[in-house]
C-alpha cells in the first residue's frame, strides 16, 4: 500500500481542492507517483475521462497536477444537484438515479462506503501516495453516521488528516479548535494538525496564535499559505461565483489590438461547467463577467449561455428576467451569441423533456433550427474534430439529443462531416465543453466574434491555455514547497497519524 493523506476543511471553499492539487504537484516534482482522490463530490462542474466516465472537474485538475490521466477511481461518487433537495447520483462515472437528500443520506450513502474504499485501496496499491480531499467539514455531526468522504474513509483506511482553514474569512482559530473538539475520540486520533490558507500580512503576527492553538490541541500547524491572486483553478460549484456577478480573473496584459472584447456569461440556474469560459478569460484583452440582467448584455461583444443541469428551468429564468428578449434582439442584429451544452439546447426551437424536468414539450428561444429530445441514457464522450479550419477537442455530458434542421454545422469530424452543433449568422451552439481550450480554434472564433461585433480586437498569437494551466499548477506546488512543513507532511503520508494526539473535549455528542 502506498501512503495517504486526507485534506479536510473547516468549511466548504476553505481551499481543500487547491491544497490537494498543490501537494500532488509538489510530490510529483519530488519523483513520487501520486494520485488524487475524493470519495464523494457534489458539483455541477464535471469532466469526462478517456474511458468515458464522468468525474468532478476538481479531481481532473488534481490529476493534471499529479501528471496522471484522470479515472473514475479518483472520484467514485459524484452528486449533481438538480434542485435544493435532490441530486443525480453518478457512481463510477455513470448515472444510477436521482435521489432526494433524505433518501441519499437515509440509506443509500452507507452502501457506497465499500466501493469507495475499494477505489481508494486500488489507487494506493498502484501509486506511491494518494492525496484525498474531504468535502464540506468533517464536523458535520448530523451526517457522520453515513460519511464516506471525510472521517468515514479516514478511519476505515487509517489516514492522517490535515484540516485547512480560510483565514481570509476570519475566525480560523475557533474553526480549527471547534472542528477538532466536535469529533469523536477515534476520529480526533487521526487529526494530525492544520493548514492556514489565504493569509495576508506579516506571519510573525500570527505565530502567537499558532503556538496557543498547539497548546490547546496538541497539534502542529503544517503550513501558513499566503493569499494567491489569479490562480484560476477549477472550482467545485459555480453558484457563489455566478450570483455575485464577478469578473473572471484574467491575465493582466493589455490587448494586442486597439479594443478589448467584452464577454457576458448568463448566470443561469444550476449552471454547469462554467469553467468553459476560463480559456476566454486567459486571453489578453478579453474581459469575462457573469450577468443576470438584460441591460448587462447591451455592451457585450459576445454573450455566452453556459451549460446547466436544468435546461427548462434556465429557459424560464431567461424569460422571467428579460434576458431571452435581449438574446433575440442580439441575434436579429447579428451580434454574437454562443450556447454551450444546455445553453445550446435552449437556443433551439423546442425541447422534449420527460427526463430532467419532466415538463414535456417546451418552446425554446428559436434562435437556432434545432430540436432537442432528452434521452434516458446520458451522452459521455471525448470528441475531437475541426471547426473554423482548426483542430478542436472537447467533452460531452448531456441527456439532450439535438436534431439539426438547418444552418451550418459548428464542429466537423476529421473527414469534414458534420459532427456537432449549429451556426446561423452570429449565433453558435455546441454540446462540446472545453472546446475553447483548443488554442487555434479559440483564436479563430474570437477573430470572428470581433468582426461580427465591429471591434478592433486581435487575439494574442501565442496564448497557450495548456501552458498557462501548467504554470498555475506549478504555482500551487510552489505554495506547498515554500510555505508548508513539507518534511512533516511527508512523514504523515509515509507513516500515518502521529501517536499520542490528545483528546479535546467535548467530542462528538
Amino acid at each position: 500500500m502506498g501512503g495517504g493523506l486526507l485534506i479536510a476543511g473547516t468549511t466548504s471553499d476553505a481551499g481543500k481542492s487547491v491544497v490537494t492539487a498543490g501537494i500532488c504537484r509538489w510530490l510529483v516534482r519530488r519523483g513520487m507517483k501520486v494520485a488524487p482522490f475524493k470519495g464523494q463530490n457534489m458539483s455541477l462542474n464535471s469532466f469526462v475521462t478517456r474511458e468515458g466516465a464522468e468525474i468532478g472537474r476538481a479531481q481532473a485538475m488534481q490529476a493534471q497536477a499529479a501528471r496522471v490521466e484522470p479515472t473514475a477511481l479518483m472520484n467514485p461518487v459524484l452528486l449533481k444537484p438538480g434542485s435544493d433537495r435532490s441530486s443525480q447520483v453518478v457512481l463510477m462515472g455513470r448515472p444510477v438515479g436521482e435521489l432526494s437528500a433524505r433518501g441519499y443520506h437515509g440509506g443509500r450513502q452507507q452502501t457506497l462506503l465499500e466501493p469507495v474504499l475499494d477505489c481508494l485501496a486500488e489507487l494506493r496499491g498502484t501509486y506511491d501516495a494518494v492525496i484525498c480531499e474531504g468535502a464540506g467539514s468533517p464536523a458535520e455531526i448530523n451526517l457522520r453516521r453515513t460519511d464516506i468522504v471525510n472521517m468515514g474513509i479516514a478511519r476505515a483506511a487509517r489516514l492522517p488528516v490535515v484540516v485547512v482553514g480560510d483565514i481570509d474569512r476570519g475566525g480560523v482559530f475557533a474553526s480549527f479548535f471547534g472542528t477538532t473538539a466536535l469529533l469523536s475520540p477515534e476520529d480526533q486520533a487521526l487529526v494530525a494538525g492544520y493548514v492556514v490558507n489565504k493569509f495576508r500580512g506579516d506571519v510573525t503576527l500570527l505565530e502567537p496564535g499558532i503556538e496557543m492553538l498547539r497548546g490547546l490541541t496538541g497539534r502542529h500547524t503544517y503550513g501558513i499559505l499566503p493569499y494567491a491572486h489569479g490562480l484560476g483553478i477549477d472550482e467545485e460549484d459555480g453558484l457563489r461565483v455566478s450570483m455575485r456577478g464577478t469578473v473572471r480573473e484574467s491575465v493582466v496584459a493589455p490587448p494586442v489590438g486597439a479594443d478589448v472584447l467584452r464577454v457576458a456569461v448568463c448566470a443561469v440556474p444550476l449552471m454547469s461547467n462554467f469553467t468553459d469560459v476560463d480559456a476566454l478569460a486567459a486571453e489578453p484583452g478579453v474581459v469575462v463577467r457573469f450577468v443576470d440582467r438584460p441591460e448587462e448584455l447591451t455592451d457585450a461583444d459576445l454573450v455566452v449561455v453556459p451549460g446547466t443541469r436544468g435546461t427548462v428551468r434556465a429557459l424560464e429564468w431567461l424569460r422571467e428576467r428579460g434576458l431571452a428578449a435581449e438574446l433575440a434582439r442580439r441575434a436579429a442584429a447579428g451580434r454574437p451569441v454562443l450556447g454551450i451544452c444546455g445553453g445550446y439546447q435552449l437556443l433551439g426551437e423546442h425541447i422534449e423533456d420527460d427526463v430532467e424536468s419532466k415538463a414535456g414539450t417546451v418552446a425554446g428561444l428559436g434562435l437556432l433550427p434545432v430540436r432537442v429530445r432528452f434521452a434516458v441514457e446520458k451522452t459521455l464522450a471525448r470528441p475531437a474534430g475541426e471547426a473554423l479550419g482548426e483542430h478542436v477537442e472537447g467533452y460531452e455530458i448531456h441527456h439532450g439529443v439535438a436534431e439539426v434542421l438547418g444552418g451550418e454545422a459548428f464542429m466537423s469530424d476529421d473527414r469534414g462531416h458534420a459532427s456537432d452543433g449549429c451556426r446561423v449568422g452570429a449565433v453558435w451552439g455546441t454540446h462540446w465543453h472545453g472546446s475553447l481550450e483548443s488554442d487555434g480554434f479559440r483564436r479563430r472564433f474570437l477573430e470572428q466574434v470581433a468582426r461580427d461585433a465591429g471591434r478592433r480586437f486581435v487575439p494574442a498569437p501565442d496564448t497557450s491555455f495548456g501552458v498557462l494551466r501548467e504554470e498555475q499548477l506549478d504555482r500551487l506546488g510552489d505554495l506547498i514547497e515554500e510555505h508548508a512543513d513539507t518534511d512533516g507532511l511527508l512523514r504523515l503520508i509515509e507513516q500515518g497519524p502521529p501517536a499520542g494526539l490528545p483528546f479535546i473535549p467535548p467530542g462528538a455528542p
